[in-house]
């Protein structure tokens, strides 16, 4: 395998507590792996050497919430939320419909389309839900879609329930814990729940997750977006690996992500969406909680690929400064998908890196909508 050597960084933030941040670095890559990360003037020889002008350097944005896989557009929908309409889960059903009739040609090239945003603004590694086609065929189909893409695919039949099941909400919970759970457990790494009004209550909810774990997939789930509920409760009973959005959150809830290993996975795309109220980073982190950003990118309530876009959102509306944000995009993203080979630059692991037009990460949030992502590499290769 060839050896790459970066160096001219400015500031190097590996997001470890060994390295911390490293002025006037360097980092070796081998392979697919960091092999080296110290002072420029140490670095050992590489057959490549690639000089990065005094850029900004850190890890690759981790994406531990997205639901790529869908047909249509909902961008009257947001326009009438604009206008004052309130958001409610029912708008899924309308994206449902659409990804049911597309072909998996469409359906590919939508995620292909969206990954290469991904990647232009950073993110190196990106989980994708199903969720919107709600049949056997649809849901199995699109896990197969999203398998193309990433190992780090979600059963989410879960999401509502299917239309046809709108009087016999029960029968659904079945097929989805039953037929659905077969065909699609072979494509997935992990099952979510909606467990939210609208969608499914904690006794369903926790009757898809025990199906999923006994299928050998990994939990997580939606919880406590649209008001306060029993989903984040249920996620650390669980040993759910996240709770995401956890924008309505009472002191138990904080208590119990405190006292477990469930991330709290905010979503700030999404109330920006919706024009919610933004969850509280700072009572979270103050309690001790780990903690991700993701993007939620889904063609609804947060149509977004941009993790900085994230970040500035999570720095100026949830409390957190841009050091934690950055943090949460990364590590925090890895731990939300237990993790432990990306999300920062260390020896060993993956060598997925972003070099930044800017001396250090507070530029993210200092300079909202400005693209400063200049260089991306994933696993040692240089994708953008």
């Amino acid at each position: 395998m060839s050896t790459v050597e970066l160096t001219g960084i400015g500031l190097l933030t590996t997001q470890t507590a060994e390295f911390g941040d490293l002025p006037n670095a360097a980092v070796l890559i081998d392979g697919d792996r960091i092999a080296w990360v110290g002072p420029a003037g140490s670095v050992p020889d590489a057959d490549e050497q690639v000089d990065l002008g005094g850029r900004c350097v850190l890890p690759g944005f981790v994406d531990s919430h997205a639901h790529l896989v869908f047909a249509g557009d909902r961008s009257e929908e947001f326009a009438a939320r604009m206008a004052g309409v309130p958001y409610s889960a029912g708008g899924i059903r309308t994206t449902v419909e659409a990804t049911r009739a597309a072909g998996d040609e469409a359906l590919t090239t939508r995620v292909a389309a969206l990954t290469k945003e991904m990647r232009a603004s950073g993110i190196t590694t990106y989980e994708i839900k199903s969720g919107y086609g709600l049949t056997v065929h649809d849901e199995a189909r699109s896990l197969q879609v999203a398998a193309q893409f990433t190992s780090e695919t979600t059963f989410l039949g879960a999401h509502v329930v299917a239309p046809e099941y709108a009087r016999t909400p029960a029968d659904y919970v079945d097929l989805v814990c039953g037929d659905m759970l077969a065909a699609c457990a072979p494509y997935a790494r992990w099952i979510d729940v909606f467990c939210e009004r609208g969608a499914f209550d904690a006794d369903a909810a926790r009757s898809v997750l025990l199906a999923g774990g006994r299928a050998g997939l990994g939990a997580r789930v939606h919880a406590n977006q649209l008001g306060p509920g029993r989903g984040v409760q249920l996620a650390c009973e669980m040993g759910a690996a996240s709770a995401d959005h956890c924008t309505h959150l009472s002191a138990a809830d904080i208590d119990a992500l405190a006292s477990s290993d469930t991330v709290a996975t905010l979503l700030p795309g999404a109330e920006f969406s919706t024009r919610a109220n933004y969850p509280d980073a700072r009572r979270l982190l103050d309690a001790g909680v780990s903690v991700a950003l993701a993007t939620d990118c889904n063609p609804g309530t947060s149509y977004t690929t941009s993790m900085p876009f994230c970040i500035a959102l999570a720095v100026r509306e949830m409390g957190m400064t841009p050091n934690e944000a950055v943090h949460a995009a990364t590590v925090g993203g890895a731990a939300a998908l237990r993790r432990n080979d990306i999300g920062s630059i260390t020896p060993g692991a993956r060598a997925d890196l972003v070099a930044l037009d800017a001396p250090n990460p507070i530029h993210l949030a200092y300079r909202p909508g400005v693209p400063l992502v200049s260089a991306v590499w994933k696993d040692g290769l240089r994708v953008h």
